[in-house]
């Protein structure tokens, strides 16, 4: 039995105050969370029995109310004593009277049970209540059943009124390692084609949920191919039956290991502890890495035998991965990073046992935005992403790439350059082009290793006008 859903003291006392006059019940993410031993966050309130008047007021004593959601029968309160915001809410009916996302009437219905207000909802592991008094549950749709076998299920055929919700099941498997149910599975790949209808930013509000909240990514991956909606995003689609020399990639094609190294991630430290836009930009990069195979992949002679290669899978993987931010309604700051972080992937296999410094100060340039640091965990779950094969050699190949970066101190940040144009200007040069020229060569020479600071640049640069090339 789970102990009592843990409410808040400001919201407890609103929860008080409403009672007078409805039901009010604990509903949605909140209590699913709950009972999966998370953090509780986004404590809604649906409330019957009462009508929106009345439960305005009884709720006005407690902070400023937003009615925005009027017509929803929604009510924002942001709580004078804590600041937090909460979502009350009367239980609504909802019918589908045109395409697209917004084509749905909604009617608030303070007389709809319980059984009748959560058959609205989209799987039945949200559409659990509490009584927020009793503790009971209310579960009239088997959530909790769903819940503890990890399957995800719609909870009316209504669910197909709002294609929004195949994308939802994707980010909700990934986050919480659920199994689509068959029924469910059936009647996403009804309205496959209904995809066309959804705004970006809602598209784009499902994929970020998969960025930043997954456990599991590649169930997301699956939850998409299971219900033929993988097809509206063809740059993953790609991947399937694209074939990987199997001594190398025992683990089966291309998204088998996409799969598997986007796993890999979810479990690295470099990812969970990391903040929400390293987050995005880490698990899009390896989703992305391979993007480049489809087009690159041929099988050839080598080492005596005929085996599948892709050469210059990672520099041609860059403008897929920009396509599929652009197709999600990704925002325009993650298109440089996670290009970078692609077409660089394979950098500790430049040729050579170790970079060079030269080599080292080059590759962080090239990935600026992205880092060296980032670099390596893509590099890590891609090493990962092979089971059953282990990797030590790999790792140590970025273990070496990683710590010539940190003396170097550039494991976080791009090189940049020591000599600028007032250093120029002081030894007696006149802007024009000729100072570019000047700048750019003591780039180069800044990257080589020629100096490392202001008065070594200084002394390239006399030398240098002293005795420019012929």
């Amino acid at each position: 039995m789970n102990p009592a859903l843990p409410l808040p003291e400001d919201l407890r006392a609103m929860l008080h105050a409403v009672r007078r006059h409805g039901r009010p019940r604990i509903v949605g993410g909140g209590v699913r969370d709950w009972l999966l031993g998370l953090p509780s966050k986004d404590l809604d309130v649906e409330v019957g029995g009462v009508d929106f008047e009345t439960l305005h007021r009884d709720l006005e004593p407690f902070g400023a109310t937003d009615i925005v959601g009027r017509s929803f029968g929604v009510i924002k309160v942001r709580s004078r004593a804590t600041g937090e915001e909460y979502d009350f809410s009367l239980p609504r009916r909802e019918s589908k009277t045109g395409s697209g996302h917004r084509g749905f009437a909604v009617a608030p219905d303070p007389g709809l049970d319980d059984a009748a207000a959560a058959a609205r909802r989209d799987f039945t592991l949200n559409a659990i209540a509490v009584d927020p008094f009793s503790g009971s549950l209310i579960d009239p749709h088997g959530g909790q059943a769903d819940l503890r076998a990890r399957v995800l299920r719609h909870t009316s055929a209504a669910f197909t009124e709002d294609p929004l919700r195949v994308l939802r099941a994707f980010q909700l498997a990934a986050r919480f390692e659920l199994t689509l149910a068959p029924e469910t599975v059936a009647l996403c790949r009804g309205i496959a084609d209904s995809f066309a209808e959804l705004p970006v930013e809602r598209v784009w509000g499902e994929w970020e949920k998969w960025a930043l909240k997954a456990t599991r990514p590649s169930r997301g991956l699956q939850v998409l191919e299971e219900t033929g909606w993988i097809a509206h995003f063809p740059e993953i689609a790609a991947l399937r039956g694209t074939p990987q020399d199997p001594e190398w990639h025992p683990e089966g094609d291309v998204f088998t290991h996409t799969g598997h190294c986007l796993d890999a991630l979810a479990k690295a430290a470099a990812w969970r502890d990391a903040d929400p836009s390293r987050r995005e930009r880490l698990m899009f990069a390896v989703l992305a890495h391979d993007f480049g195979k489809p087009a690159t992949t041929v099988l050839a002679e080598k080492k005596g035998r005929q085996r599948w290669i892709s050469p210059g899978h990672e520099a041609a993987g860059g403008d897929p991965a920009v396509r599929l931010l652009r197709r999600i309604g990704a925002p325009l700051r993650l298109d440089d990073p996670v290009r970078a972080l692609v077409v660089n992937h394979l950098a500790h296999f430049s040729g050579q046992e170790e970079l060079s410094p030269s080599a080292v100060r080059r590759l962080a340039r090239r990935l600026a935005p992205a880092t060296i640091e980032e670099l390596a965990a893509v590099m890590r779950a891609d090493a990962d992403g092979r089971p059953p094969l282990a990797t030590p050699e790999v790792h140590r190949r970025i273990d070496a790439l990683v710590a010539q970066a940190r003396t170097l101190k550039l494991e976080r940040l791009a090189p940049r350059p020591v000599l600028l144009g007032r250093h120029l200007i002081q030894l007696g040069l006149p802007p024009g082009p000729a100072m570019k020229v000047i700048l750019n060569a003591a780039f180069e020479a800044q990257l080589d290793g020629a100096f490392r600071d202001e008065e070594g640049a200084l002394a390239w640069a006399r030398r240098r006008l002293e005795s420019p090339p012929g």
